[in-house]
């Protein structure tokens, strides 16, 4: 039995020897041949079999077959032990180190951060790491504004595509309040209605000037021109409110005190009609059709204290900016002109800017109010165009395409928008997102152009005077009851201004 399994153990130690197709060698194959030349791997095979027929072993050979004994036989097929790597030749501290050095919060320089940032904002349209919604640790941020989830329906829990929709606050499509204003020019170079921060809006109808009281609603005729054929052009409230600016068709500026209705002064320095106004402390600025500034101190009796003279034609145009640094002026002429403040002396003055990118009358200028050197600007039916500018260098910050004439432009004080009214063919409002200049709002009505707008002194509600010969009022900015009872109370803690007499 002994010499039977004996046998059939060199008979399988021989079958190993012959070659087997598509069958990987053995482990005691592949050491054989890396051991280089030396006796043939069939006296190497595993089971030992050439120790049993050597008495020199340390080890007496027990005899096959006997009781306690395992037998163990050849395997049936190669390859059959497991697998043992040999890892001496790896590199095992290096692996750990690049392991190691992924979850290491190292510092990246700041070439690489800004390299990964432009790349990731040119695939994606925004930075990642400042758009991650889960973080390891701290708090999520938001999503940068402007951002579309193209998945977002998905995860919506309400069944309407509608309610997908980004909430905003409401704004009243159809006027609070409708007056009627017969007899308005129809005039587009003329300025013919303004709001007092004591909330009296000044409308000219003709040869007239109406005040009408927001808060009580009654109406006061203030003044009515002598001769029938001369019309009021432009008016414009002092920043108290006390006081009224009213330029003339026969090249007069006026200066009304509205307690007393009574003028004070009637100031002659133009030679044309004085279309547009504006006020920066005691200094009156009037624009008149020769294309001419000129700069009145209503504290002296020399009253006329500079002439700008920038454009060639009208200045239908004229903004003083908050800060009182800056006057902007725009013309018939399509030139935005930007003068530096003059505390008098008579002399020439030049403009710090010049834009000429206006293909039309430059009617509407308006100033930031949260931005003192930001400037928006309106052309007319050849241009249809609305610009946003900074002064400072000089730049065209924003540019966006009305596809109708524009009138007249107003910033909110409440919202970071403006508001801007138009003439042929929708002859509507419209309310502008700054700084993406997309649209908020249509508010549509007038059935004619719109010639003027006008905010209120609490910046909620436009005043809009058209030429189907009616006054609008939209309340499209009205505040969160919270934030107006904040901004009233800041606005009460400031200190009154000092009011400069006039004589």
């Amino acid at each position: 039995m002994a010499q039977f399994l004996f046998e059939a153990d060199l008979h399988g130690l021989l079958k190993l020897d012959t070659p087997i197709p598509n069958a990987p060698p053995a482990r005691w194959q592949r050491k054989a041949k890396e051991s280089g030349p030396g006796p043939s791997p069939v006296g190497v095979s595993p089971m030992k079999p050439a120790n049993r027929s050597h008495s020199s072993s340390k080890t007496p050979s027990k005899t096959p077959g006997k009781s306690g004994s395992k037998i163990q036989s050849t395997p049936t097929k190669a390859g059959g032990d497991r697998y043992i790597p040999n890892r001496s030749t790896m590199q095992m501290e290096m692996a750990n180190f690049l392991l190691t050095k992924e979850n290491d919060p190292a510092e990246e320089s700041p070439t690489k951060k800004e390299q990964q940032k432009a790349w990731a904002v040119n695939l994606n349209g925004f930075d990642v790491e400042e758009a991650k919604i889960l973080r390891l640790s701290g708090k999520p941020q938001n999503a940068p504004e402007g951002y579309q989830n193209n998945l977002k329906v998905l995860y919506s829990q309400k069944i309407t595509p509608g309610s997908s929709r980004k909430n905003s606050r409401y704004i009243p499509s159809m006027p609070d309040r409708i007056l009627d204003a017969p007899e308005i020019r129809n005039d587009y170079y003329l300025n013919l209605i303004d709001w007092s921060s004591q909330n009296f809006l000044a409308v000219a109808l003709d040869n007239s000037v109406y005040l009408w009281n927001h808060t009580s609603g009654e109406i006061i005729q203030l003044l009515q021109m002598e001769h029938p054929d001369v019309y009021v052009s432009s008016v414009s409230w002092i920043k108290e409110g006390n006081y009224l600016a009213v330029g003339t068709s026969v090249a007069e500026v006026q200066l009304w005190d509205i307690q007393q209705q009574k003028r004070l002064r009637n100031m002659t320095s133009h030679c044309a009609r004085v279309g547009t106004l504006s006020w920066n402390s005691y200094i009156l600025s009037s624009g008149a059709r020769t294309g001419h500034i000129h700069h009145h101190d209503v504290r002296v009796a020399e009253h006329h204290v500079a002439t700008l003279a920038g454009h060639t034609q009208e200045v239908c145009g004229l903004k003083w900016s908050l800060d009182g640094r800056y006057l902007a002026s725009g013309g018939n002429d399509n030139l935005v002109n930007v003068w530096p403040c003059t505390q008098g002396g008579g002399g020439d003055f030049a403009p710090v800017q010049t834009f000429t990118q206006h293909q039309g009358a430059v009617k509407a200028v308006a100033w930031c109010p949260w931005q003192m050197n930001v400037l928006a600007t309106g052309g007319g039916t050849s241009d249809r165009h609305i610009r946003i500018w900074n002064v400072c260098s000089g730049a065209c910050l924003s540019t966006v395409d009305a596809h109708s004439q524009v009138c007249s432009i107003l910033w909110s004080t409440n919202y970071k928008e403006f508001i801007s009214g138009h003439g042929f063919a929708q002859n509507q409002l419209v309310i502008w997102k700054y700084p993406t200049m997309t649209k908020v709002a249509e508010l549509q009505g007038h059935t004619a152009r719109i010639l003027n707008l006008s905010m209120s002194p609490d910046g909620t509600t436009v005043a809009s005077a058209a030429a189907d010969e009616t006054l609008r009022l939209w309340r499209c900015f009205e505040m969160d009851p919270i934030k107006k009872r904040e901004k009233e109370k800041a606005n009460s803690a400031k200190s009154s201004i000092i009011h400069q007499s006039i004589r």
